[in-house]
């Protein structure tokens, strides 16, 4: 019988809510006992914990913990005084009834701390609870059978974001697919559900009231993340819905709202929020008081999974993707949408526009601003911060050009020049890349929370977030300050200059962020701003969300085998081919990439589609999180860094980039290594230049060809100029370079 204990008490900690049929089956023959002395086994254990509980008997504590959740699961297999089932009567599992709660796993709070006679049997022996007795039906549940997958199920991944929760001990998402008749849930951890919903609202209802599936909050006053089902083409087909969209319904974003599915939706009182039944739908109920009853689909197959972020997930076996997405979500977040959607709506789940108020006179709380975030109301930009179409420009003529007095322009470097005859006689163009430079660029940064003010011939103040109408014309490249008192003359027609992505030195008044003014002031260098769009709430609102994505890309580099604390060498080492040690971990990196940038890039969204028309407002209009000076302060500040250690590096050894795209430099060197250019010194780097490691804002390898290959290419293309940073990688150059 000691053997019998211990395969339940295995199965208790593989986190099974109850020994399913097929292992009261397994145990009945691996031991050689009835149906109803494994029933009566696991009555023992109930009796026991039941004493625990009392507090007659004193167990280890993991025992403690493990049989008290073995009690609560035991309460509703076997009802207060009845006997256990025989095998003739065994439990029942029925499919839940859409719109009927289902009986819920935990039992009340009083149960657990106050046992009665009249809910717990009194202890019996062991030799007591092995006769066999007749007993009437027992009254049928709709708890999910839960079950371990073979050896191709998904591996651990990294605890629950905000810790575990037992309303969510299940993960944040679960896979369903179907396989061999049966809907299946595969969960994170490699844990697989049996799923009895025989429709998508079923499915809905069951993943609310029975799947144990989401995420705790990210913030104090934030909201729970809302669970994520993921279908695969099985389970779609299983459900009604379409394998694959047709060409008008991928124009659309969504299937037909005749579709049976839809009007399935709508008779059991769900909704669809504006975008409708599409790869990334919303399945809702208006929420009563604080609680939510929400689900997210998400639907590879319809495209939801962008190739360009997450590689083949989409084709990834079920336990696979499980294991993906979940690792994903466990340390960014649940996927809300493309990772551009995730980034946007993690800066919300970290600094919710609201919070609860203290209590009034009455002892009640009501909903205030939550200081430090960005409200739950739209502002408007400022005049130069708007992109074209917007309606602040609707009364400026059709076909007029902004100039940079009248527009803002912070953007990315896309630079480059002709070798010089010296770079020409070295063999190698060296590529080194930012790690997760834009993150880098929003970390520390102070950002307006606030609407723009308007001040006329203002004071600079760098600690003042904001847009400046300054002539930067006459700063010198040739001559800059490098450090406290430390003067550095260079060659400033080879450098690009800070203040245009081209590169191009100004000539004249144009609007800046505050980054890219005070980096002017930085060289020592006076400003004299003519206008000024000023933001006086101000906060490092981007902090929380650059650590957890810094967190996240560090912890997913490190299971890849690539640390924070390597040498030089051992980083170059580690990183070479370390995307084949795990291709599902180093998707994760990428899609946590992607959500940096895409994040960012959202906070200035166009219009799609929608039947827009220049000078009329578009849907991202109406959100708090649409702020374009936000993300021209990130780009700025990114490409004041990135100009900052091309000049700090050129003072001190006079090497010169001969191209700069975005967060990738090229330089010419003797060999083909990042260490054969960059100064190291006993393995210390150039303070404040390039330095190899994994961390967002040190540097790594991208790419080396020749220089016969560079020259080569730009005397193919006829472009003298053409942008060797976009090609150094693989040295693939397949169209003369546009700039996009």
């Amino acid at each position: 019988m000691s053997e019998l204990f211990d395969a339940v008490d295995a199965l208790i900690a593989s986190r099974s809510p109850l020994p399913p049929p097929q292992e009261r089956k397994r145990l009945r023959q691996a031991h050689g006992l009835t149906l109803d002395e494994v029933a009566a086994a696991l009555q023992v254990r109930r009796a026991t914990v039941s004493g625990w509980e009392a507090g007659k008997t004193e167990p280890r504590p993991p025992e403690r913990d493990a049989y008290a959740r073995m009690l609560k699961q035991l309460a509703q297999l076997y009802p207060a005084n009845a006997p256990v089932p025989s095998e003739d009567t065994a439990v029942s599992e029925t499919p839940a009834v859409p719109g009927v709660p289902a009986p819920s796993v935990a039992e009340p709070a009083k149960a657990r701390t106050e046992p009665t006679a009249d809910r717990i049997p009194e202890p019996v022996s062991e030799d007591t609870a092995l006769r066999p007795a007749a007993v009437p039906h027992p009254v049928a549940t709709t708890r999910p059978t839960s079950r371990r997958p073979p050896a191709r199920n998904a591996a651990p991944v990294g605890s629950p974001a905000g810790g575990v929760d037992a309303r969510f001990e299940n993960g944040p998402l679960a896979v369903v697919d179907f396989e061999d008749g049966q809907a299946l849930a595969y969960c994170v951890g490699g844990l697989v559900l049996d799923v009895p919903a025989k429709s998508i609202p079923a499915l809905v209802e069951w993943t609310l009231s029975e799947g144990r599936i989401g995420q705790p909050k990210l913030s104090g006053p934030g909201k729970d993340g809302d669970p994520l089902i993921v279908l695969t083409e099985a389970a779609l087909e299983h459900y009604g819905l379409p394998v694959t969209l047709t060409k008008e319904e991928r124009l659309a974003g969504r299937i037909p709202e005749g579709h049976k599915v839809i009007k399935q939706l709508a008779r059991a009182n769900w909704q669809l929020t504006k975008r409708g039944f599409g790869p990334w739908a919303r399945i809702y109920r208006p929420a009563q008081g604080s609680e939510r009853a929400c689900v997210q689909l998400c639907i590879p197959s319809w495209d939801a999974l962008d190739t360009r972020h997450w590689a083949d997930a989409a084709q990834l076996p079920t336990a696979d993707l499980a294991r993906l997405l979940g690792t994903y979500a466990s340390r960014v977040m649940t996927p809300r949408g493309s990772t551009a959607v995730t980034g946007l709506e993690l800066m919300t789940a970290l600094h919710p526009p609201t919070r609860a108020s203290e209590p009034d006179a009455d002892g009640k709380r009501h909903s205030e601003h939550n200081p430090g975030s960005l409200g739950k109301d739209p502002v408007d930009c400022a005049p130069c911060e708007a992109p074209d179409g917007h309606p602040l420009l609707a009364d400026l003529p059709r076909f007029h050009h902004r100039t940079p007095a009248e527009v803002l322009v912070e953007e990315a470097y896309d630079w480059a020049r002709p070798l010089t005859d010296a770079e020409c006689l070295r063999p190698y163009l060296v590529g080194i890349d930012v790690n997760m430079a834009f993150a880098a660029g929003a970390n520390g940064l102070t950002v307006g929370l606030d609407a723009p003010t308007y001040i006329k011939a203002p004071v600079f103040d760098a600690k003042l977030p904001g847009a400046w109408l300054v002539d930067l014309s006459h700063v010198d490249l040739s001559r800059v300050k490098v450090a406290k008192d430390t003067w550095a003359d260079l060659d400033g027609s080879l450098l690009p200059s800070p203040f245009t992505p081209k590169g191009e030195r100004p000539t004249g008044p144009a609007w800046y962020a505050t980054p890219t003014v005070a980096y002017a002031v930085e060289l020592r260098y006076d400003v004299t701003p003519l206008e000024a769009w000023v933001r006086y709430e101000s906060g490092r609102y981007l902090d929380s969300w650059y650590n957890r994505l810094r967190d996240a890309y560090l912890a997913t580099m490190a299971d890849l085998g690539v640390d924070a604390d390597l040498s030089p060498e051992e980083f170059l080492a580690a990183m070479d081919g370390y995307r084949q040690r795990d291709p599902q971990l180093a998707i994760v990196v990428s899609a946590v990439k992607a959500t940096v940038k895409g994040g960012l890039g959202k906070l200035r969204e166009r219009p799609r589609g929608e039947g827009w028309k220049p000078g009329q407002p578009w849907r991202a209009l109406a959100r708090p999180t649409w702020r374009p000076d936000i993300r021209a302060a990130v780009i700025s500040r990114t490409r004041i860094n990135m100009h900052r250690k091309i000049v700090k590096h050129a003072a001190f050894t006079g090497q010169y980039p001969v191209a700069v795209l975005s967060d990738c430099a090229v330089y010419a060197s003797d060999g083909p290594s990042p260490l054969d250019f960059l100064p190291y010194r006993d393995g210390k780097p150039l303070p404040g230049g390039f330095k190899l490691g994994v961390n967002p804002g040190l540097v790594k390898w991208e790419g080396t060809q020749s220089v016969l290959w560079g020259e080569g290419v730009r005397e193919q293309f006829n472009a003298p100029e053409l942008n060797l940073a976009r090609y150094i990688k693989d040295g693939t150059v397949t169209d003369q370079d546009t700039g996009e």
